[in-house]
Formats: C-alpha cells, structure tokens, sequence
C-alpha cells in the first residue's frame, strides 16, 4: 500500500488524494516529531507561568478574557472539543473527513501548534485503521476554521462520538479505538484548540474538486468536439493562429484538444441545407474561450490550494523564536472565494454543454439530423426528456454559482464578527461537480448517437474510439426508444470514471 510521509512541510494535493481516496497509510517523520517535541516546550513552558495565554491558560473566543487555573486546564480542553462537536444534518463524505483529518495533521506536524507527538500519532493511527468520524454537513462558518467539523474529528481521538469502522458500520468511537489498539489521548493544553481551529475541510475538499475538474474540463472539450462534427460543423475556428493572438492559456489548450480529437474527420465543413453556414452557433464556435476561461479559473484555484497547503493555520502559533501568538490566519476568505469561482465556471460549462445538446435535438437547426435524434419521430420521443434532465441539471448549477462567500453572519458574541462560508461553498462545489459530470454526460449521450446516424461521412478516429468506447461500457446507440435512464447512468459512470478521456488519449495521446 502507498505511504505518505508527513513532515513539517511539503505535503501535495497528490497526497491528500492519495489518503482521501486511496487509503494510503501515513507515517510521520522523524523531523516532524522533532519539531511537534520543540513546540510542546515552548507550550509547557508558558503554561507554567502565571501570564495568562490565549488557548494555553484562557477561554476561547468571546470568553478569552477569563485566566484558567491549571487544575481546570485539562477540563477546558476537553470540553472545547465536547461543545464545538455541534454539527447537524446528513453525514459528510467519508472521502472528506480523512482529507479534513490528514490536512489538519499536516498541520500539527509543521511544529507550529503546540501539540504533542503522541497526539499526531493517534490522528496518523486512527487514519491507518480506516476509521472514519461521523461529520455532520452544518456546523461550520469557515472562521474560525471548520470548527465543529474538526470537533467531530477530535471527538474521536478522545474515544467519545461515533465513527465509521473499515467495515462502513458507524459505531461508538471508544470501541473501534479499543479493537484497534489506540488509547484515546487526553488532551493537554492548547491541544483541543489545536485541533479543530483550521481551514482543512474547505481545502480538502477544493483539492479533490481540482482534481475532478481537471478530468472534466478534458471531458467538455472532447463532447464539444464530438458534438461540432456532429453538426457538421468546422474546425476552422480552432486553428492555434487563432487562439494565439488572444492568448489565454485555457482557451488555447481546450482549442488544441479539440482540434485533436477531429483530427481526420470527414465530417466537419458539410452542409445539408440550402444556406451553408458562414458561422457555426457560439455554443459550438465559442466552446474553446468558455471552457478555456474555466480552465484558467483552475490554474488560479490550484495555485491557492497549493498556497494553502504550504500553509500552517492555527491560533495561537508557535513561532520559532518561542513567541506564542494569537492571529488570523484561520480566516477562510482565500479558499473560499475560488471555491465559489470554481463553481460559477462549472455552471457555465454546464450551461454551454447545454445548448450544445439542444442544438443536436432541434432539426430546425441540426442540419439534417432527425428530430431528438430518435428512430422514428411521433412514434419515438428520442432524447426529448434527456435533454430535459439536463436543463434541470443546468438550472440547478447555475443556483449553486451562486456565492456562499459573499455572505457572512456573526457569531460568538460578535467576537467572530466576519466569517468566510467557506465550507459552504465547498459543499455546493462537490454538488456542482457531480451534477456537471451528468450534464456532460448527456451531452456525450446525444452526440455520440447524432455522429452514427450521419451515413456516408466517416468520423474522426478519436470519435469512432469513443463511441466503441462507450458502447462497449454499456451505453447503447440509436433506434427506438427504450428505457433511457440505465443509459444516461452508464454515460454518467464512464465521464465520472475518467474512461472517456482514456478513450480519445488512446488515439490523441495526452490531451491538454
């Protein structure tokens, strides 16, 4: 099995995938534990003086103002935990509380919390044995961090709560500890605020929306390039000539990969009516400049994930001049405005995609397709409803671009006065992306069946390997109408699953 390494430094989205979703085991270094013992020094030093500091010898928050004396202090840390473990509503994404869990032991190990190693060891531990808090979908304002998600998750390492055992039965925390060999921690000072005062959530999950988005940018490119050649279309417009005298990086990759995929056709530049188009549709002309805008949107999301990863968020930190400060960095504002971006780009991608589909339903504007692509029009409905479904989809994309992080609403006694809603829209992205790999889906559906009812032209052979491709996984070809949702959920299944783009690199090689 894959291991991760876990420094003080240098954690990758790669690594994040790989615990979230892969199951990787974790290992903490010997720099680590080196540097978690240094700053439990500095913490244990403060401690025993009489100064009063923030989250060592205080209450949290609104309630900082109060000196605890050291006989409460254990209490206090605990109860943090206890408290803030409020979270309501459905169970968040197993996939989601390792990447919070793995995320805010990244950040315990860069030495600057104040938490001791055996503490790290346990949050690497419980990762290990597959065991998975129960998180709860609200609870979180992304400010101070995603605090009652992290709650839920210290919740655990004290063996109290609930939590998913390997099996995917939800059992109490202190049993799965027991039949793992763990001992729940006892908690010391600063280390229950420690452990839940981060952006981990927001930006576990802005890493696997990035890696998911990536597939599905590729995947747009090519049912646009499948659906140009499907209307007969040209290709013209993607000529690099044309994309380099307004040279957006995304608009010009989404024009190559497209300009690949028809490589070879015959299709593309025919005409079946009496008026030759001078002009293809803005759905069709315009797909590389939105897809494009998209991608680029991407490449600025990735590089404050990355920014955020390198990141050690907490308050109080320990600096390395022994300073123990208070400051702001919990704040969610960074993630969450490009979790927000990302899903205004996916709703226009969608929204596209969309009327691509449409396009190829209409014989008023196919160019000689059948209406709704169906076998025999009246008696058959085609793809009338599956367009349908679409434009549900579409219109549910364009609420959730709506932004969470436009918004704030105070708390904790107006001590928390401004908050990011990032975990909001963290939230909403994951429902944009599952419903923009459906509307793709669709789209692939639709334009796939148009190209094998065009007779006499032959594809593209990245075309032909894609409709091989995906009748070979289930989705059937054209004739009369059948049962339509098995086939929609097979084309969802082989966008989702990355086998569209593995079909046309097969042929392409890698796309852009």
């Amino acid at each position: 099995m894959h291991t991760v390494v876990v420094g003080t430094s240098g954690v990758t989205a790669s690594d994040v995938l790989a615990v979230a979703r892969g199951g990787a085991r974790i290992e903490l270094s010997a720099e680590a534990v080196a540097a978690l013992a240094a700053a439990r020094e500095i913490v244990d030093a403060l401690a025993a003086k009489p100064d009063p500091v923030y989250g060592v010898s205080t209450g949290f928050g609104a309630l900082a103002t109060r000196h605890i004396s050291q006989e409460l202090r254990a209490q206090l840390q605990r109860n943090i935990v206890r408290s803030h473990a409020a979270g309501m509503g459905p169970r968040v994404e197993r996939e989601v509380v390792r990447a919070l869990m793995f995320l805010r032991l990244k950040t315990v190990c860069s030495g600057h919390t104040g938490v001791r190693p055996e503490v790290a060891q346990t949050m690497a531990d419980v990762l290990n044995a597959g065991i998975t808090p129960v998180v709860h979908e609200y609870g979180s304002l992304g400010c101070s961090g995603d605090l009652a998600p992290l709650s839920h998750c210290a919740l655990t390492l004290m063996g109290e709560g609930e939590a998913e055992g390997p099996d995917g039965t939800v059992r109490p925390a202190g049993e799965l500890l027991a039949e793992h060999g763990i001992a729940p921690v006892e908690l010391r000072e600063k280390e229950g605020l420690a452990l839940l005062n981060g952006t981990d959530g927001m930006l576990g999950m802005l890493v696997m929306a990035l890696a998911d988005l990536d597939t599905l940018y590729k995947s747009a490119d090519v049912t646009a390039a499948l659906t140009l050649e499907a209307l007969l279309g040209t290709d013209k417009v993607l000529a690099p000539e044309l994309h380099a005298i307004r040279p957006h990086p995304g608009q010009g990759a989404s024009a190559a990969n497209m300009l690949a995929v028809l490589k070879g056709s015959q299709l593309t530049g025919h005409h079946q009516d009496d008026a030759p188009r001078v002009q293809d549709a803005y759905s069709v002309r315009c797909a590389p400049q939105v897809a494009g805008a998209g991608r680029d949107t991407l490449a600025h999301a990735r590089l404050v994930a990355e920014r955020e990863l390198a990141s050690a968020v907490d308050n109080p930190v320990v600096l390395p001049d022994g300073r123990v400060e208070s400051n702001g960095n919990f704040h969610g504002a960074p993630v969450a405005y490009v979790l927000d971006f990302l899903a205004i780009a996916a709703a226009d991608l969608g929204s596209i995609a969309e009327r691509r589909t449409d396009r190829l339903l209409d014989k008023n504007r196919s160019h000689g397709l059948p209406p709704f692509l169906a076998d025999d029009a009246g008696v058959d409905s085609g793809l009338m409803i599956a367009q349908y479904t679409q434009a549900a989809l579409v219109s549910e994309l364009k609420r959730l671009a709506v932004p969470a992080s436009a918004d704030s609403i105070p708390s904790s006694a107006m001590q928390e006065d401004h908050v990011s809603m990032g975990w909001s829209a963290a939230r909403k992205l994951r429902t944009a992306v599952d419903n923009l790999t459906r509307v793709i889906a669709i789209e692939l559906y639709a334009a796939t069946r148009a190209i094998e009812l065009r007779e006499g032209l032959s594809p593209a052979p990245a075309s032909r390997a894609v409709i091989e491709a995906v009748r070979g996984a289930g989705v059937q070809g054209p004739g009369p109408d059948r049962f339509l949702a098995p086939d929609l959920a097979a084309a969802d299944a082989f966008v989702r699953g990355g086998d569209l783009v593995a079909a046309v690199e097969k042929v392409t090689g890698p796309l852009q």
